[in-house]
């Protein structure tokens, strides 16, 4: 138990032993962008420039896999004061609107007809008029941008024949509007980091409603309200339309997680460590990617509601799986938020070889642990071969989406550790009752 133990622990500090340095090149690589858009805003003060960016920095550093990153534009509008309203199917057909998101409702940005301080976003090239009683017309995703992005090559051309920023650190190559943002390649030292930028409607409070009522225990007290008092941000979905974007939210539920005691941050730094180097083959592949791996996290936070839960590097990560497991045995990954979303649905991936793959490391962790060619040492398999019909049991029966069946997992996998009476209770009430569907079925 102690090598376990400590192979664990190396991989974590191998992990933080470079947090620093790519935090540096986060800040590097995010001055060189916000210099773009702080001259973006100086060509026209509609696009505003976010500083509040403190989240993705601390997502960065938690993770090893190098995704594309976002930069959102936020647009100087009260979004409240808009006329939002829901589109229509038939104003759907033929739009390009996509299906597979957390929240598939999308939404026009009208003028009201009494509305005034508008003046600004009724001009041509942001706004299309309307024959509407109460609208006056909409502002449009796909004129935004456009706009978006003439002001940005003219905002680096600025920067480069001012040396406002180093040549060499800016690639505009890919920056083109036709997937609903635009993407800049930013280098800082020997990092290149892909940010894509998006334009965003902040804070409209009248049309975030959540399915869930509320967290159980395994977060603090009034997380869910805290987060839902920020309202919705909205993104382009389509040339005429916009959606909810849940990321921000997303990322504030992480931010409270990573309030809490124990190995939760940790736990998921060692999966994206894992998946990118081993199950993603460095990245070279496709395969799950850090957001798939934040929504485990905030299911296994309430699952898993007890600081015992987290007190072990080991049993934490184990937490994670389990749910990991589970999630991909059924094909489902629901959004955390959104729970009626599959993130798993439509993403083109070979399912049953990401399940393999993880099988493999939680029977066998410390083969892909090992940094150094002295770890490599046999060690047995934690599991049998009948574990992915059980892990299926969800998919038929919601019921077993609960903390006592999970615990029943932790079991099998040798790592429960709980002394609570009633939890002990109902993971043996679990047990016994697969028991009996597995003597039925035989």
């Amino acid at each position: 138990m102690a090598v376990k133990i400590s192979l664990w622990h190396h991989c974590l500090q191998a992990i933080q032993s470079r947090e620093t340095p790519k935090i540096q090149d986060y800040q590097r690589a995010e001055n060189v962008l916000l210099t773009v858009l702080e001259r973006v805003q100086e060509l026209d003060s509609r696009f505003r420039v976010d500083y509040s960016r403190d989240l993705e920095a601390f997502q960065f550093a938690l993770r090893t896999s190098e995704d594309d990153l976002t930069m959102e534009v936020p647009l100087w509008v009260d979004s409240d004061s808009l006329l939002v309203q829901e589109a229509i199917d038939g104003q759907l057909e033929g739009r390009g609107i996509q299906e597979n998101l957390p929240n598939p409702i999308f939404y026009t940005l009208g003028v009201p007809r009494d509305a005034t301080g508008l003046e600004r976003w009724m001009t041509e090239d942001v706004f299309s008029p309307s024959e509407s009683k109460d609208c006056q017309g909409h502002i449009l995703p796909s004129k935004i941008l456009s706009r978006l992005k003439d002001l940005l090559v003219a905002a680096i051309v600025h920067c480069k024949h001012h040396c406002l920023i180093m040549p060499g650190s800016l690639n505009a190559r890919n920056l083109k509007e036709e997937d609903l943002h635009m993407s800049l390649l930013v280098s800082s030292g020997w990092r290149v980091i892909r940010f894509n930028i998006i334009p965003v409607v902040k804070k409209n409070h009248k049309i975030l409603h959540l399915r869930r009522q509320h967290l159980t225990q395994g977060f603090p007290d009034g997380s869910l309200e805290k987060i839902q008092c920020q309202g919705a941000d909205l993104i382009p979905s389509s040339s005429h339309h916009w959606r909810i974007s849940p990321d921000n939210l997303v990322s504030k539920l992480l931010s409270i997680v990573g309030s809490l005691q124990g190995y939760r941050l940790d736990s998921l730094s060692i999966l994206d460590r894992i998946n990118n180097e081993s199950w993603r083959e460095g990245g070279k592949k496709a395969g799950l990617t850090f957001d798939h791996l934040k929504m485990v996290l905030l299911w296994a936070t309430e699952l898993f509601p007890s600081p015992e839960d987290w007190s072990d590097l080991e049993g934490s990560v184990y937490r994670l799986l389990v749910i990991l497991l589970c999630c991909l045995a059924t094909k489902n990954l629901p959004h955390f938020l959104f729970p009626q979303h599959n993130l798993l649905q439509g993403q083109g991936l070979d399912l049953n070889s990401v399940y393999q793959q993880v099988e493999q490391f939680a029977s066998q962790p410390e083969k892909f642990l090992k940094i150094h060619v002295t770890h490599l040492f046999p060690s047995p398999q934690r599991i049998d071969n009948g574990i992915k019909a059980f892990l299926q049991l969800p998919a038929n029966n919601q019921t077993y989406w609960d903390t006592a069946y999970f615990d029943v997992l932790l079991d099998k996998f040798q790592v429960y550790n709980i002394q609570d009476k009633d939890r002990i209770s109902a993971m043996k009430n679990v047990f016994l009752k697969t028991k009996k569907l597995e003597n039925s079925a035989s």
